[in-house]
């Protein structure tokens, strides 16, 4: 690849657009590595997808239910340490990973530690104890191969021996790996005699996935019984803050309410970029972390795409199942505690419940009792309630009336994500919603329907109007699909760059296929391609101004005591107590 700057002048400063996870990594490394930084982001605050709000005295946090990384053990973490997105927070794991329960009331619990998922699906259903044992010995081979996943460099920078290296050190796993990458999840959850475990195998990563092979339900299982997929303390919102206070540490600046409209390019050279309101800013370095479908057909009009980049952005991206699908949550604080709710669960509906929930993909739908992720946004004596289903965008589209995103003057600054008004059918169908889940979590728990004091339903246009982000998705291209192949073999080959533009970066979901570690990597990786570029070599420090996260298991579903935990390496037993928090993962 030819390099994006020339010998003759040093790059020292940078304009990132987004203030997503994506943009305030890619700000930390920059800052990490001697650049000057600007960050420009539309909202009022940062984190974009990775976000909470108010309502009354409840906050509703709309993004972590398990967060990848979070203990050690495997190179994700230490990202998440240089980030310093983890210091100083509890994080909280929960010994099942969900809950699926089917509409005559049986439930499967979806352990994470294999050995108490094995016993418990051949408790359910003996006849099936070839594929049971199957599945969790590949959640026991997983544990180990974490420790060899590659995050800290991209494929793309590795040199011949590095590749070399980093294939061996998957030779013990590959058999596993292979098969889990070829099956469909889909195809192998037919091979379950039982009913409900044929049907609930397709939901263990709450929705169903239809594209998914195995090898990601092996990942995320995994990933939770080695104690590195919980939930962090303060939520998500809290997390983005985190990362936000240690890029201003380092130096860095962040400009919120700031809506980019396009990058500014001379002579085939991105320097700089022009807001909404008309103002210029000037950078030897310009990266988006924005949608990709905005950044390339909006900021930059079109103008640099291949014939690769040309597919995706301008036919592929509309055929389906090539994006992740949008999400529709009801938030619901409750007046009064209800212990009887677990986590997290997924109902599998009936065709007159799932006619209720407008856009629904699957007659499924995912409920959290959130307080027991997060009890500190709430009251005491009240409960959070977190209900979501993949929806399409395209029903609500038809529904609403005026524009899906509006920026407007007030108090004399131009805001960016105010709400628009959608029309009464719009309204009509979230009030259905609304009251569908309502009704069918009544009927499940006495007295929840009169405990409710705060409501709120997101669409997919809600995502559209806080992120600006293609038909609602999140998180961007859907993973084992042509999409997200070609982007990663795209980036592998070339870098995060765009054809004939120079100074010019890509970083944050839409650069890499995957949730918030891959959007935290992303920024990693992109000032790597920088740092190569200018002849630099990259360098990266844990933040050690916090002490170390602590970690706490918390039993799901039995009578006993919270056990404490220090997450051992991969393919370990973890140490449990029944005792106060204790610090874990050294920062070192």
């Amino acid at each position: 690849m030819a390099r994006q700057t020339d010998t003759a002048r040093r790059r020292e400063s940078m304009i990132i657009v987004g203030g997503g996870l994506g943009g305030l990594s890619t700000g930390c490394y920059a800052r990490m590595n001697g650049y000057r930084t600007r960050i420009f982001e539309m909202h009022e605050i940062p984190g974009g997808s990775c976000t909470g709000w108010d309502r009354s005295d409840f906050t509703f946090d709309w993004c972590v239910s398990w967060l990848l990384g979070n203990g050690p053990g495997n190179e994700m973490y230490q990202i998440w340490l240089e980030l310093g997105a983890l210091q100083g927070k509890e994080m909280r794991h929960f010994d099942v990973f969900n809950i699926v329960r089917a509409q005559d009331g049986r439930a499967v619990y979806f352990y994470s530690d294999p050995d108490r998922l094995e016993s418990h699906l051949l408790g359910l259903s003996p006849a099936d104890a070839a594929p049971i044992r199957e599945f969790c010995a590949g959640i026991r081979t997983f544990r180990k191969a974490l420790a060899a996943y590659p995050f800290l460099k991209p494929v793309g920078l590795m040199g011949r021996l590095e590749r070399w290296r980093m294939l061996a050190s998957f030779t013990p796993y590959f058999n596993t790996i292979r098969k889990s990458i070829a099956v469909l999840m889909t195809d192998f959850s037919q091979r379950f005699r039982d009913p409900l475990l044929r049907e609930a195998f397709n939901f263990i990563l709450y929705e169903k996935h239809p594209a998914f092979p195995v090898l990601p339900f092996y990942f995320q299982l995994a990933s939770h019984a080695n104690h590195a997929a919980g939930v962090p303390e303060g939520g998500s919102l809290a997390l983005a803050r985190s990362i936000e206070e240690r890029y201003r540490g380092l130096g860095g600046e962040i400009t919120y309410n700031a809506k980019v409209e396009e990058i500014l390019v001379e002579r085939d050279r991105a320097v700089g970029v022009r807001l909404s309101d008309g103002r210029e800013f000037r950078a030897d370095i310009v990266v988006s972390a924005a949608d990709g479908h905005t950044t390339v057909m909006k900021l930059l009009k079109g103008q640099y795409l291949n014939d690769t980049y040309r597919r995706l952005y301008t036919s592929l991206i509309d055929e389906p199942g090539q994006l992740s699908p949008g999400y529709v949550a009801l938030f619901l604080g409750l007046r009064k505690p209800f212990p009887t709710g677990d986590p997290c669960t997924t109902y599998l509906l009936d065709e007159r419940q799932a006619a209720e929930l407008t856009g629904i993909r699957c007659r499924s739908m995912n409920v959290q009792f959130r307080t027991r992720h997060y009890p500190e946004l709430a009251p005491a004596d009240s409960t959070v309630v977190f209900a979501t289903y993949f929806s399409d965008i395209a029903p609500w589209r038809a529904l609403h009336e005026g524009p899906e995103q509006s920026s407007r003057i007030r108090r004399g600054e131009e805001l960016h994500t105010l709400p628009v008004k959608h029309g009464r059918e719009y309204m009509a169908a979230k009030r259905r919603v609304r009251n569908g889940i309502v009704g069918f979590l009544d009927e499940r728990f006495p007295g929840f329907k009169d405990a409710v004091a705060v409501a709120d339903v997101s669409t997919p246009l809600t995502q559209v109007r806080y992120t600006g982000v293609y038909d609602g998705t999140f998180p961007g291209w859907n993973p084992f699909v042509e999409g997200a192949e070609t982007v990663e073999e795209e980036i592998k080959k070339s870098g995060p760059v765009l054809p004939g533009l120079s100074d010019f970066y890509l970083s944050g979901v839409w650069a890499t296929i995957g949730g918030l570690i891959r959007a935290a990597a992303a920024g990693r990786h992109v000032m790597q391609f920088i740092c190569r570029d200018d002849g630099l070599e990259f360098t990266a420090e844990i933040d050690r101004s916090a002490p170390p996260p602590t970690h706490l298991v918390i039993p799901v579903g039995r009578p006993g005591p919270a056990r404490r935990t220090v997450p051992a390496g991969a393919g370990q037993a973890a140490r449990t107590e029944d005792s106060e928090n204790v610090e874990t993962g050294a920062l070192a």
